[in-house]
């Protein structure tokens, strides 16, 4: 996996993830809001990674969050999609349909437009869920589309790396 010249710091994101999921024999889901499948895009690009990705959740629409991941539709009523609640019931509710160890899930604020005063552009929130519990970490990314997409596929990929190396 890692080449002589390159230590394990170095390497992407996705590949560090991927390297201690292997060795661990866990699984992973994802559910993607905001992001569009980018997560599930940075971590199948790894050669092998059939051994841990069982599957993902694009789920743009609010109707699918409710119908595929099982959120509820109180929730999303009472916070909006983008929310440390959502962002929860996301990822366990990827967890469960797709039967994994662990699921990471994003939803959040791309931009340009769809912000509001107390929901600013770039505002996200990753989750994640592992039997042990569940946790959501709040971000606010500066920058265009893409970049801000980035951001947050970065934010959920260190997660899943602080979850994996016992740091949350």
């Amino acid at each position: 996996m890692t080449s002589p010249d390159s230590s394990p710091e170095t390497l992407p994101l996705e590949a560090q993830v991927g390297e201690r999921l292997r060795a661990r024999g866990l699984t992973l889901a994802v559910a993607e809001s905001s992001t569009g499948g980018l997560i599930a895009e940075r971590l199948t690009d790894i050669s092998g990674s059939s051994a841990y990705v069982i599957g993902g959740v694009v789920a743009y629409a609010d109707s699918v969050k409710e119908r595929l991941l099982g959120v509820q539709g109180e929730m999303l009523r009472a916070h909006g999609a983008v929310s440390t609640p959502v962002a929860q019931q996301m990822a366990e509710g990827a967890r469960t349909l797709l039967g994994t160890d662990l699921a990471i899930s994003v939803t959040g604020i791309a931009g340009p437009t769809g912000g509001t005063t107390t929901k600013p552009v770039g505002l996200h929130f990753v989750g994640l869920s592992a039997a042990e519990g569940a946790w959501v970490r709040r971000h606010v990314f500066a920058g265009d589309r893409r970049s801000v997409r980035q951001a947050a596929a970065d934010a959920a990929l260190q997660l899943l790396l602080d979850c994996l190396d016992g740091k949350l």
